[in-house]
Formats: structure tokens, sequence, C-alpha cells
């Protein structure tokens, strides 16, 4: 019989024989040949500006472009034209609201929302974009069947103007652990019951991988129960919302894998801090999820 000892000392032996484990496990976007290769084209690249703040938008769009992303997500009407100039769309617009802390979880405030977002639809609808983001807001006190029933009063009363512009309103999943204390919409459950109670295809989800990961992890069944849900992803990092290579624990080749075979056409998008070379990362990245 085969005891742990005996066992150990076989894979001891075995392993002088083997390739390095680096070697063996290098992420593809190690190998000089996959920085190089054309994308496979099953996924929708998109890019978080914010994260990139330092390099002016026409260099960033001239560089993403090369790097075959078509999209940057959450800018405005001032940044479309620049988009424009390049090819490039916004998969992601930029909220019409108060911000991520006030959302539609407070009824006092769906007045101004909804006026809002209303006058931002003519302007998404001439440029030829689809999706805007929106939140929840944070819970300051106030249950989440409550911040639920609130969020789906404020939302029905948008979707005639969001159907019409063929708009879709998207709120974005987050974490309240660590990066946005008190938030509502911080678990995948909460946010479908919200889809399901609103009952248009013209409300759904950003699926934020970093941050549902802190929250609940199970990552990749979440999208395969839910993803009719999602009309969007966004990529980062844990811990740390840095690169998502081999220095965190997210292994993005499954999860995009995943997310092709759900049969996904909208965009993932990065949205993570380069500790690194910032473009060089940004490349790194698009490679790791191009499956």
């Amino acid at each position: 019989m085969t005891t742990r000892r005996t066992a150990l000392k076989t894979l001891t032996g075995t392993a002088l024989t083997l390739p390095s484990l680096t070697e063996s496990l290098a992420s593809p976007m190690t190998q000089p040949d996959s920085m190089s290769a054309p994308l496979k084209g099953r996924i929708n690249h998109s890019v978080c500006k914010w994260c990139y703040g330092k390099i002016p938008l026409d260099d960033f769009c001239k560089s993403i472009k090369e790097m075959g992303i078509t999209s940057v997500d959450l800018t405005g009407p001032a940044e479309w034209p620049t988009l424009k100039k390049y090819g490039l769309t916004c998969a992601m617009a930029q909220g019409a609201g108060k911000g991520i802390n006030d959302g539609f979880n407070d009824p006092k405030l769906h007045d101004e929302l909804v006026a809002s977002y209303e006058a931002i639809f003519p302007k998404m609808k001439e440029a030829g974009l689809t999706n805007v983001i929106c939140f929840s807001g944070n819970r300051r006190g106030m249950s989440d069947e409550e911040g639920l029933k609130n969020c789906a009063v404020g939302l029905k009363r948008l979707m005639p103007s969001a159907e019409n512009h063929g708009i879709v309103v998207v709120m974005e999943l987050l974490n309240s652990k660590v990066n946005h204390k008190d938030y509502m919409c911080d678990h995948s459950a909460w946010g479908v019951n919200l889809c399901k109670a609103v009952g248009s295809e013209n409300f759904k989800l950003l699926y934020d991988i970093y941050h549902m990961q802190i929250m609940e992890g199970d990552i990749i069944r979440t999208i395969q129960e839910s993803n009719k849900y999602f009309a969007h992803y966004h990529t980062g990092g844990n811990p740390g919302r840095n690169e998502i290579d081999e220095t965190q624990e997210l292994y993005y080749p499954a999860i995009m894998k995943a997310i092709v075979d759900t049969g996904f056409k909208g965009y993932v998008a990065q949205e993570f801090i380069p500790k690194r070379d910032p473009l060089t990362s940004l490349k790194e990245s698009v490679m790791i999820c191009d499956v």
C-alpha cells in the first residue's frame, strides 16, 4: 500500500526530471509569441480610462487601438468624439447620477436621477452607445429589502425612456468590504433579484469580477447561472486591484472561457491599477483574457 511518505519520495524523485513549475505553468502573457499574436476575436476588449489618468486621451486611444482594444469605459459626452476619431466606442458610458454613494435606493433622489439619465439617453443614442452605468447608493442603515424595493421603483420610472432610446441601464456590483464601505448592491444575488423586480431587458448588471471575488467568490458558477442578467464585465487582480497576472489569486483564462461559453457578445473591460509600466501591463492583460 502506498503511504504518504513513499508517495512524497516518489514525487521528489520525479520532480528532478520535470521542468520547473515556473516554466510549465507560465502565463500566456509571458510568452513573446503570444504578445504579438492577433486577437482571437471571442472577447470584445474594453478598458477603463480612469486607471491611466496620466496618459492623454489621444495618446491612450492610439495605444489601445494597436492592442486590439475597441472601447474605453466610463467616458462621457465630451470624450466620445475623441474615441470616435480613433474608431473606438464606449461600451459603458459614465453615469448621469450623483455617484456611487447616492443612488436609486434613496427615493428622495429619484426625481433628480430620472431627469439626469433621461437627459443623457438622447446623447448616447446619437453617439451609437447602448450601456450606461448606475449605482444603488449606500445603505445608511437601510435594509437590503427596503433598498431593493426603492431601487425598483426608481428604475421602473426610467425604463420607458430607456426602452424608447435603446439604452440599457446597468447597475454595478461593488464590494463593501474593502473599497466601497456600506454600498448596497454588493452581492450578485441582490442584483439579480433587483433585475427581476424591475422586469425589463433594459436593466441589467455590471459584474465586476474583482469586487465579487472579495464579497462572495464562486465567480465561474455565478457567471454560468446568472449571465443573462450581466450586460458587462470588469476585471481586476485580487488582492490589491492590480495586474491580473500570476501575482494574484484569480485565474482569468478560465473565467474568460466561462464568459465566452455563455454566448456573451458584450464587452469585458480591464479595470485594474497598474503597478508596472501601465501600457505593457494592459497589453499583457488583454492577452491573458483573449481565450
